[in-house]
């Protein structure tokens, strides 16, 4: 199979799943996900295939990542691929790089998140029903000749002992650190708030650290103005059980202990210097001018995802609104998975 072919087939994916024909057996594949994982709402697993179709499957970015690369593998291997299940759909940007690079898939699919991986598969195999050759679902990866795992800390060690002496990528925990200056309003806000909260907050991408000035022309920073803007959302969070249960948890702690935090109803904010924070809370940190910001950052680059910030000003960082819309570059804890596969 030509590299043509692979991308011809991935652009009419893309084309499937923006077009009407698609809608009555998304809406079903949307509903039968959320049945094995509340925490996939109908409406963020049409969120994640919308930005699959509009973010990745399209003909010119498609058209332009794969030229970048070899187009043929000198000998396809069999890749093994050890999915997450945080977020909805969140393996199928390895399993397109694997597929597009003429490697073949050797795919453990999470308990969370089969569903609709499961049926992006389908779709391919229907579209070019070559792919099926080149796709098995398995328990064991023992049979790759590479590996590409993401999970924990923990699991990334366990990652290591088995996979360590064959070429691998082995991703870590990782999150998003929203930097603000003080100057923000509500449409910031409301992007930040997307940033934060889209998915329940579960995904590596989610900004769940704030950095925020010492103090704004004298006065300490003003969390009103973000938790007001985030007020209409409470429903969506209010009534998943899920997320109520860690936010009365966490606050029950913070309030019996005496931490302070900021609360609105539905979402804490308080002081730490941890990055990775519970369901339902944002940490934040303080930062006295620029150079201390992106000190700060620069300390925990390696747990870093992506940096967010209204304007774009810190290098590298992405607009608010943006950290869970990523391109086909913007590759986990930024190692170039087409390149890794591209050496094989």
């Amino acid at each position: 199979m030509q590299q043509s072919e692979r991308l011809h087939t991935f652009i009419a994916l893309g084309e499937y799943l923006r077009s009407d024909e698609s809608t009555a057996e998304r809406e079903q594949i949307c509903h039968r996900a959320n049945f094995y994982n509340n925490w996939f709402t109908p409406e963020n697993n049409h969120k994640a295939l919308n930005a699959i179709a509009n973010d990745m499957l399209t003909a010119e970015s498609l058209t332009n990542w794969v030229a970048q690369y070899n187009p043929e593998p000198a000998e396809p291997k069999t890749i093994g691929v050890a999915m997450a299940g945080n977020i909805p759909a969140v393996g199928f940007h390895d399993l397109l790089c694997v597929l597009i690079s003429g490697h073949k898939l050797l795919a453990k699919t999470s308990s969370q998140d089969f569903v609709l991986i499961q049926y992006l598969i389908q779709k391919i195999t229907e579209i070019n029903p070559a792919f099926t050759e080149r796709i098995t679902i398995a328990e064991r990866l023992n049979a790759a000749d590479a590996f590409i795992a993401t999970g924990s800390d923990n699991t990334a060690r366990y990652f290591e002992y088995y996979f360590g002496k064959r070429p691998h990528i082995i991703r870590r925990n990782r999150t998003s650190v929203g930097l603000l200056t003080g100057n923000e309003g509500p449409d910031e806000f409301a992007k930040l708030g997307d940033d934060i909260l889209t998915y329940f907050g579960l995904g590596c991408r989610n900004v769940s650290t704030l950095l925020i000035p010492e103090s704004n022309q004298g006065a300490p920073y003003d969390f009103v103005p973000l938790l007001q803007t985030l007020d209409p959302l409470a429903p969506t969070y209010r009534n998943l059980s899920k997320w109520v249960n860690n936010y009365d948890y966490n606050k029950s702690i913070y309030l019996v202990n005496g931490v302070p935090h900021f609360d609105n109803g539905f979402l804490l904010l308080t002081q730490q210097e941890g990055l990775v924070s519970p369901i339902s809370v944002v940490y934040y940190q303080t930062y006295r001018d620029a150079d201390d910001a992106a000190a700060l950052l620069a300390k925990q680059a390696d747990k870093i995802q992506v940096v967010a910030s209204a304007d774009g000003a810190y290098p590298g960082s992405v607009l608010f609104g943006q950290t869970q819309h990523p391109t086909l570059t913007d590759y986990a804890d930024g190692i170039d998975t087409m390149a890794f596969l591209a050496k094989l």
